[in-house]
């Protein structure tokens, strides 16, 4: 890079929305010596600052301070972002860059407590971790050196998840992890099962681990071999029908397990003399070698939109930036462990993708189910791949080829030198893409519109900007309309909005499985290692629906699919496997007219941890030291998730003053499940649900011994009538965000917060 010392350093100035500067505050900006917060800018530069420093390893002469600025300016202009590890440490004691890590599990004791004590360091560090579990012994095989039975791959998985859930990531991120296992382990059928239960391996993402012989065996209707992991011996079989039909089932009850095809991703393996990929990263878009880390960036499609357009030529120049500014990131990073900074630089893997797909189609005007996005699709990341290649060919010749690097790897393109054994990822790109006020990877709009909690508890709608300059521009703008939209989510049925509108911007659950997965093929075919994309099904799709999905992206050539059927995780799930008749419940008489109640009551608030913040429990009795009603609030809560709690409590009093004993309610509320469990052993809080039903039972079991007195009295019904008011009408399927009341969706195994940046993942 050709420096410019007269040049002034770091002069643009961020443009960030709200909603990125919140994230910011809350999760990356970092007190400096001074004791002041940082500003973006400062974060900016203090990222470009440290990533320049590996200048100097390849030329002593570099001009640090121009390529900073160079590094900075992308950013700044919100063209580029690397991911979100590099834009927290870089610069700081911890400088732990990468966002995943792949390690290797071995079969013996040692090895797979060795590779506990990995996972704490790289969780404690700020990284997620993936896992195959495929060379451990099946269960009830024998363990020579005890003379005993091995208890299998699965229940080795809860030590890694326990693990996880007691580790806090860096004071900023949550751990998450990706468990694999071969289609042909003997123990594949309890893998399947291992999370039918929704409090089991809750900091786990599942795949099977798909080979060609097992979809060969699908498609004919014929039985595969199962094979010992020592000696890969024929173990048994099974009709492999059956077995993807158990798969597809679970995956459509709730989401896991996903699947890999292991075969596909070691065809495409640019080092295979390092060894065979086993194991993805949490979300499954980067298959890595045990020990191999990922290090990601993404670009913004939305700032190269100009005058209607892709304005090829900037992208191509912030695409090479991008590559010399991951490469850096190699260089300048704190690798947890000695192994995993030897691998990464053996073989140099970087991962550039991309966010703001579905913003650069409605800013040109393409809907997302198309043929037009999907051929501009391939043409976008094809450019990407070709670009970036070219830049890893120039560092090379500059600084070296990678260690495994063998030009037979890539015939027909005559590589002479690589510096990175890969170059492309598309990633979730989760909090960065808010940063960026950019729509998520290569996901269609989740919603167009939403309630915002404000002052006083009204409820202001979030209008997608894209739409609301086409409302504006249509004419077709009303307070009315806004309104009309924060309830539904989308403009499906809104007539007011013109029909061509309405095409483009359809929304994820609009569109058809198909062609979600038509759109994750269209990026892999060029995309070095993988694509995170989640295939979104209406609650109302079939198991046939999700089969259909899981061959169509075998067909086309994806590394993987991941689906999730709206709602599948909101319950508790059948077993379908163990159904128990139970004796049908003892009738309750329940008088027409429920007491009035009086205007004093005496009782308690239990306080109990839940996946969605700390909940309140009121329990009030009356004269008789009965339970009479219950008032439930959690802490900073809003939109759903309170509206949903005070409900609880409403319709529980309306069952208490009717007559119904307190132990049938308790009955109905204990263990039901969410995605956000709290706790362990007779601690655990399945969910908000759970946590009034232990909270009843507790005050049940510790009655207040005093006398109420019986005053004025007003009406049931007087007290529910503004229940209406204060509930949100539209309460999304996968519920409100805990921090801010925003809907989240559930992308990759994660639910993702595109207001504040709030993730929970698995």
């Amino acid at each position: 890079m050709a420096s410019n010392s007269n040049k002034q350093l770091f002069q643009a100035e961020p443009v960030l929305l709200a909603n990125s500067v919140t994230v910011l505050k809350k999760r990356y900006l970092r007190k400096k010596e001074s004791g002041q917060v940082e500003t973006p800018k400062d974060l900016f530069i203090r990222v470009a600052k440290n990533i320049a420093e590996a200048e100097l390893k390849f030329d002593s002469n570099a001009d640090v301070d121009f390529v900073a600025d160079i590094f900075y300016t992308q950013m700044a202009s919100l063209k580029f972002l690397p991911n979100s590890p590099t834009l927290m440490n870089a610069g700081n004691a911890l400088q732990q860059l990468s966002a995943c890590f792949v390690l290797p599990v071995e079969d013996s004791l040692e090895g797979i407590f060795e590779a506990v004590k990995y996972t704490a360091l790289i969780h404690k560090s700020g990284g997620g971790t993936g896992f195959s579990f495929s060379r451990l012994r099946p269960k009830d095989d024998s363990v020579k050196t005890t003379k005993g039975v091995s208890s299998g791959p699965v229940s080795f998985m809860s030590v890694f998840d326990a693990a996880t859930e007691t580790i806090k990531q860096g004071g900023m991120r949550r751990g998450a992890n990706m468990g694999i296992l071969r289609v042909d382990h003997p123990d594949i059928m309890e893998f399947i099962y291992a999370k039918q239960d929704k409090t089991k391996l809750t900091n786990f993402n599942l795949s099977v681990g798909i080979t060609e012989e097992f979809m060969k065996s699908v498609k004919n209707g014929t039985d595969y071999d199962l094979l010992t992991p020592r000696d890969r011996k024929k173990t048994g079989s099974k009709n492999a029908r059956e077995v993807f039909n158990e798969m597809v089932r679970l995956a459509w009850e709730g989401g896991d397990p996903g699947i890999i095809f292991l075969d596909r991703i070691n065809n495409a393996n640019p080092t295979p003399a390092e060894g065979e990929m086993e194991s993805t990263n949490p979300c499954g878009e980067q298959p890595l070698l045990p020990y191999e880390s990922c290090n990601l960036g993404s670009l913004n499609l939305v700032q190269f939109i100009k005058n209607g357009k892709i304005d090829w030529e900037d992208l191509k120049n912030t695409i090479r930036i991008a590559v010399r500014f991951l490469d850096n990131v190699i260089e300048m990073n704190n690798y947890p462990i000695k192994q995993i900074d030897e691998m990464t630089k053996k073989n140099r893997k970087i991962g550039l993708g991309i966010m703001g797909w579905a913003d650069m189609l409605v800013m040109l005007n393409i809907p997302y189910n198309s043929d037009k996005a999907i051929s501009l699709a391939e043409e976008v990341m094809k450019f990407i791949r070709d670009e970036g290649r070219k830049m890893s060919v120039e560092l090379a010749e500059q600084r070296g080829s990678f260690p495994g690097f063998d030009k037979s790897i890539y015939p027909g393109l005559g590589f002479k030198a690589m510096r990175n054994a890969t170059i492309t990822t598309i990633a979730p790109t989760g909090t960065i893409s808010i940063i960026a006020g950019a729509s998520s990877g290569i996901e269609p709009y989740f919603a167009l519109a939403y309630y915002r909690n404000v002052m006083d508890n009204n409820k202001l709608p979030e209008v997608n900007p894209y739409f609301l300059e086409k409302a504006h521009e249509g004419k077709f703008y009303s307070e009315s309309l806004m309104n009309k939209l924060a309830e539904a989510g989308n403009a499906h049925n809104l007539t007011e909005v013109p029909e061509d509108i309405r095409k483009i911007f359809v929304t994820s659950h609009e569109i058809e499985p198909v062609w979600h997965v038509k759109m994750q093929a269209a990026f892999q075919k060029y995309t070095d290692n993988a694509v995170s994309k989640t295939v979104n099904f209406q609650n109302s799709a079939t198991i046939e629906d999700v089969e259909k999905a899981y061959m169509l992206a075998y067909d086309l050539g994806c590394k993987g699919i991941t689906i999730y059927r709206d709602g599948s995780r909101s319950g508790q799930v059948l077993n379908i496997g163990s159904v128990k008749e139970e004796k049908q419940e003892e009738a309750v008489t329940v008088p027409a007219k429920p007491k009035e109640r009086p205007a004093i009551l005496i009782g308690k608030t239990i306080e109990k941890t839940t996946g969605c913040g700390k909940m309140y429990v009121t329990i009030n009795q009356d004269v008789d030291g009965k339970i009479f009603e219950v008032f439930t609030s959690i802490g900073k809560a809003g939109g759903c998730a309170q509206s949903q709690a005070e409900a609880i409590g409403r319709l529980i009093s309306l069952n208490l003053r009717s007559g119904v004993e307190p132990e049938f309610i308790i009955k109905q509320l204990k263990g039901i499940s969410c995605h956000t469990p709290h706790g362990f052993g007779s601690q655990r809080i399945f969910s908000c649900a759970d946590a009034v039903g232990k909270a009843l039972e507790e005050a049940i079991h510790n009655p207040l011994n005093v006398q109420v007195v019986r005053n004025d009295s007003i009406t049931v019904d007087s007290l529910l009538a503004d229940i209406d008011k204060k509930a949100d009408k539209k309460i999304m399927s996968n519920g409100a965000c805990p921090e801010c009341g925003a809907p989240v969706e559930y992308i990759e195994g994660c639910l993702t917060c595109h207001s504040c940046g709030y993730s929970k993942c698995s």
